[in-house]
């Protein structure tokens, strides 16, 4: 049961305009993975593999789940880039698996370094593009923006609420999108498919109400 398939992905450096392969196709390396529940480094269930030259991860080693959640990191930052990723969901949840899981999984944007992560702790405290699937019938928006630990500003308002749909259309099946995410800095984010923009922020910033950003102001 692959729920996700990454194909390339890269980085686009905007000061010097060179293309950057954030994944290399045969390994993890450059990629830091991280588990709630876990020490940093541990892959839970062999989740985070390479399959045929794609990023995959994978529930085919799973009984059930129990709110593991997991994130994998490149292991260096940026902060003015476009990031390019190809992505498609096949096979079936896992089991135990929210709803609101079904074909989901995100960008984490500025996000905190995962040593910096509590044990227990779900997501880092980033900015995320949702990268989500159809169901088959209902409408269902990707590149829509979630934000565990932060907030964001839109036409000139701070927003609180934790996700906000973008206005893309809905990609049903096992087919292949191509997104582009374009950040620079704090000043502004761009969420792009096939060149069109669905959703657009500035201003992205800790929440000083949350537990997580919290203890990332003290470390």
């Amino acid at each position: 049961m692959i729920l996700a398939g990454i194909g390339p992905v890269t980085a686009q450096d905007q000061e010097n305009g060179e293309w950057i392969d954030l994944f290399n196709g045969e390994n993890l390396d450059n990629w830091i993975i991280k588990f709630a529940g876990y020490p940093v480094g541990e892959n839970f269930n062999n989740t985070f593999r390479v399959e045929d030259g794609l990023l995959t991860a994978s529930y085919d080693e799973w009984d059930q789940w129990d709110s593991q959640f997991g994130h994998i990191f490149y292991d260096e930052p940026f902060s003015h880039y476009i990031l390019r990723v190809e992505y498609r969901f096949v096979g079936e949840q896992v089991e135990g698996g929210p709803g609101w899981a079904f074909r989901n999984n995100g960008l984490m944007l500025h996000s905190q370094h995962p040593e910096t992560m509590t044990l227990d702790q779900s997501f880092p405290v980033s900015i995320e593009t949702q990268l989500l699937g159809g169901n088959g019938t209902d409408e269902r928006t990707t590149l829509n923006t979630c934000t565990p630990g932060t907030n964001i500003v839109m036409d000139g308002e701070l927003i609180t609420q934790h996700c906000i749909s973008s206005t893309s259309q809905t990609y049903h099946g096992d087919q292949w999108v191509t997104v582009e995410i374009e950040m620079r800095g704090s000043e502004v984010v761009r969420h792009k498919i096939d060149g069109e923009v669905v959703f657009e922020y500035t201003n992205p910033q800790l929440d000083t109400e949350d537990a997580d950003a919290q203890h990332l102001m003290e470390v």
